[in-house]
């Protein structure tokens, strides 16, 4: 049997690892490369959704204890995965420079802290 919590560290730690490949993938791009770049923003979407497919399966008492508005990270994940045609690319530039950094703080400490 898995041990749930070892289980959820690895999951939030793919988590990272996902953030940080966004992260390398966009440094030296502006908004307008970024939607021009098929190639580019599919790896990005791509690795939405293996941070909200992820989330999933990570312990819910661990997150709960950190505010933070996880539906959103479940949500657009399954937008890119079932309402992909109704994805407006600004708007996924915006989540990787408004929202991406805090998620990225706030698993970050939930490993610190959690484990």
């Amino acid at each position: 049997m898995k041990d749930k919590h070892l289980e959820s560290r690895k999951r939030l730690e793919h988590i990272l690892k996902a953030i940080e490949k966004i992260e390398n993938f966009v440094k030296n791009e502006s908004l307008e490369s970024f939607c021009q770049n098929s190639i580019l923003n599919n790896a990005v979407l791509f690795n939405f959704t293996i941070v909200g497919e992820v989330l999933i399966n990570v312990e819910t008492d661990k997150l709960s204890n950190y505010e933070y508005p996880w539906y959103k990270v479940r949500s657009f994940r399954n937008m890119i995965a079932h309402e992909y045609f109704n994805i407006k690319l600004p708007a996924v530039w915006e989540i990787i420079k408004r929202d991406l950094p805090e998620l990225k703080i706030t698993i970050q400490t939930i490993i610190e802290k959690e484990f």
